[in-house]
């Protein structure tokens, strides 16, 4: 059981990646994790695609850089570093935004994340699939893989889902580029648990998580 808490608890984002193979078996375990998640009535809508085509990568890392030139980039030059981090950690946060922006494409394998949600998805459809994309990223720690949960590219959301060939009526919800990290494992930098959490009144402190 430590384990499990010790995975969570350095499952950090890895955002620079070798170009190594990865094998096929490992990601076979991965989307296994993915697909014992909770879902919606156990409908099981989600699908998942495995990129490896240098191409079609390519052709979607273009909407993600775009995105980060014109939001992304300049919200974190302008932005107070977030809790739990200093403004030195903030900065090698975003260098390592920056770099994997340049070299997306470059991972050795994507997992995208779809749902079949039809024409209008609804708002609460992400909680069909982004709990399958949590258990993918544990597993990918757990076998000392890196990945980091990207969603830019649904800035540009029709262009990009063209760009990975989606039929109508799925539509993507996550992005998972995946390869061995060239950093090291570490906890993960967050605030404090008082800062989040509240007994029966918005602001009312929880005694069990203060102090």
């Amino acid at each position: 059981m430590n384990d499990v808490f010790e995975i969570m608890g350095t499952t950090r984002a890895m955002r620079r990646l070798k170009p190594d193979p990865v094998p096929d078996e490992l990601i076979k375990k991965i989307l296994e994790a993915g697909t014992a998640a909770a879902n919606g009535g156990n409908f099981q809508t989600w699908r998942f695609l495995v990129i490896k085509d240098p191409a079609k990568k390519k052709a979607v890392q273009v909407w993600y850089k775009k995105a980060f030139d014109e939001v992304i980039g300049p919200r974190y030059a302008s932005a107070a570093p977030p809790p739990g981090a200093t403004a030195d950690k903030y900065k090698r946060q975003h260098g390592a935004v920056e770099y994997l922006t340049e070299h997306y494409h470059e991972a050795p394998v994507w997992i995208v994340a779809c749902l079949v949600d039809g024409p209008n998805p609804a708002r609460g459809n992400g909680a069909s699939i982004y709990p399958a994309v949590q258990n993918m990223l544990l597993a990918i720690r757990a076998l000392g893989l890196g990945s980091t949960l990207t969603t830019r590219h649904m800035m540009f959301a029709k262009e990009s889902d063209a760009a990975l060939g989606l039929p109508e009526g799925v539509h993507s919800y996550a992005i998972l580029p995946i390869g061995y990290p060239m950093g090291k494992f570490g906890p993960v930098g967050r605030g404090k648990l008082s800062d989040f959490v509240y007994l029966d009144n918005w602001d009312q402190p929880y005694p069990a998580v203060t102090g």
